[in-house]
């Protein structure tokens, strides 16, 4: 399987934006202007994890789930697309794969994920083409997780988090420096900008590859 469309990985600290960024994202980007497909997928993995039942049990304290990763991944990697395709100018370009990645454009193996969750480091690297990491001033978080009704001692742990870029960490340690990206969520026009500059970087992602 070779996949068409790249794969996303939005993350950050609880309360930085990763599904409004993840929603507007799969919503809005289209292969070119004149296309009505919108070939990204969002995927709220929390979501996932509770209708599924991927989870070994449920941590009261916490209010959060113990995750059953190989059950999650299991079930997503049909999806992935498995291997992207190299670049027209690599050494490795395949002819061939570029061929598949086409065939797959519209199918369930194009790729195309935008997984959205609070941790990143469980993907494995060769499902993943890019890394945005949400970041936000903690005082700005802190009202955010207030609003939502979080207990203050998780408002406290995801606090001390943001400030010590615990979810940059375990990108940096699990992905490659160029296909990670730290964009700031926490002014209202961020958003709109932030989903702008990931939808050129498809396009330049796809262009390379021969897909558009």
């Amino acid at each position: 399987m070779v996949r068409s469309f790249p794969n996303i990985v939005i993350t950050g600290t609880p309360g930085t934006g990763k599904s409004t960024h993840s929603s507007l994202l799969a919503s809005t980007y289209s292969p070119s202007s004149s296309s009505s497909i919108h070939p990204l997928r969002q995927i709220d993995v929390g979501v996932v994890v509770k209708k599924e039942g991927f989870y070994t049990e449920y941590l009261e304290e916490w209010q959060s789930y113990e995750v059953n990763e190989d059950q999650l991944l299991d079930h997503l990697e049909p999806l992935t697309g498995n291997k992207a395709p190299e670049p027209k100018d690599s050494d490795e370009f395949d002819e061939a794969e570029l061929i598949q990645a086409r065939e797959a454009e519209e199918g369930d193996e194009r790729g195309g994920l935008v997984l959205d969750w609070h941790t990143c480091d469980v993907w494995p690297e060769r499902w993943v083409d890019l890394v945005v990491v949400l970041r936000c001033d903690h005082s700005v978080l802190w009202e955010r997780l207030e609003k939502r009704g979080y207990p203050l001692k998780k408002i406290q742990e995801n606090n001390e988090a943001e400030i010590m870029g615990v979810v940059a960490d375990d990108a940096r340690s699990s992905y490659p420096a160029e296909a990670i990206v730290e964009l700031r969520s926490q002014e209202s026009g961020d958003v709109e900008e932030n989903v702008d500059r990931i939808i050129q970087w498809i396009h330049a992602w796809r262009t390379a590859r021969g897909l558009e």
